[in-house]
């Protein structure tokens, strides 16, 4: 499989997407390895990549090891259990984009000040209001977003995430896009409005997104 190919389409794609937004408009990739080996990512690598998405705080710790003479950016992005946060505390990843309730808040901001550690956040919104995905209900997000900022110290909010909705329907797809944005553009100092995936990334982009997570475009044949 040809890495370098595949990143460069996908990098295209981004770009022809960004500018039509604005030509200042910036898009970082993270690259979802989820599914994938760590000699795979050591391609992914060497074809430039750098920042990588885990659904899994074991999978998160097995790769972080096994690549720790390498300089990546490691993003949490899956469901995040209480039983797994130690483990998660411990492997203090660049990035945990799937906070998605307060209750997961205060049980971190917990571990991380036994630990004397901070960790940078986003708050997961289900602009979707889908009952199989995680994430905040889109009029709740304001004050839920408020809430952990000042009861978690050792939290660092950096913006939102949300996966769009689940369907062939571009219209329904871009306004769950759309409402997370939204949210996002009213929290001040929110820097990170993390939305598209490998199917709807281009649309996430037109709607405001500044960061997506694509897997099976970059792994997949």
């Amino acid at each position: 499989m040809n890495y370098k190919d595949k990143m460069d389409t996908v990098i295209q794609k981004i770009e022809d997407a960004r500018i039509s937004v604005s030509e200042h408009h910036v898009v970082k990739l993270i690259a979802v390895s989820k599914y994938s080996t760590v000699q795979e990512i050591k391609a992914m690598y060497n074809a430039g990549q750098r920042a990588f998405g885990e659904n899994k705080v074991q999978d998160l710790i097995v790769k972080e090891n096994e690549l720790e003479d390498f300089p990546l950016e490691w993003h949490f992005i899956g469901h995040l259990q209480k039983n797994k946060i130690k483990h998660l505390v411990k492997a203090n990843p660049f990035l945990i984009q799937s906070l998605d309730n307060i209750a997961l808040a205060l049980q971190l901001d917990k571990h991380l000040q036994a630990n004397q550690q901070q960790v940078d956040a986003l708050l997961q919104i289900n602009s979707a209001n889908e009952i199989t995905k995680s994430g905040v209900a889109p009029e709740q997000a304001l004050d839920i977003y408020d809430e952990i900022s000042q009861r978690c110290n050792s939290i660092n909010l950096k913006g939102v995430m949300s996966i769009g909705a689940h369907t062939d329907d571009t219209k329904i797809i871009q306004q769950s896009f759309e409402i997370t944005h939204n949210i996002y553009s009213k929290i001040n100092g929110a820097t990170i409005c993390s939305m598209g995936m490998s199917h709807d990334f281009e649309l996430a982009i037109k709607c405001g997104s500044n960061m997506v997570r694509i897997g099976s475009m970059l792994f997949q044949d």
